[in-house]
């Protein structure tokens, strides 16, 4: 798989887009970075998502309770834990 680079406006992460078993993701990795860049780079990526194929992934170093009140109710999430005890929250549009 490869991903590619992808220029988000207002993001001050780097995003990636690449494509998996039908599906578009566009992920980033907010574990070196402090409140509230997580949350303002989750909630510009959120803009990505315009189809039910389409998932926003982001790479935390805790599990980001505050940002899920945050979300549109339109979208949904799923947490896992890493065996790097990192979390990895992969958000979708409801169908």
């Amino acid at each position: 798989m490869k991903k590619e680079l992808i220029e988000v406006p207002r993001a001050t992460l780097d995003f990636y887009k690449y494509e998996e078993d039908g599906l578009t993701y566009y992920e980033y990795d907010a574990t070196g970075c402090q409140p509230p860049e997580p949350m303002v780079n989750t909630m510009v990526g959120l803009s990505l998502l315009k189809s039910k194929n389409d998932r926003l992934v982001g790479i935390f170093f805790h599990e980001p309770f505050p940002l899920y009140d945050r979300i549109p109710l339109t979208i949904s999430h799923e947490a896992a834990q890493l065996e790097s005890g990192d979390f990895r929250i992969t958000f979708k549009l409801e169908e």
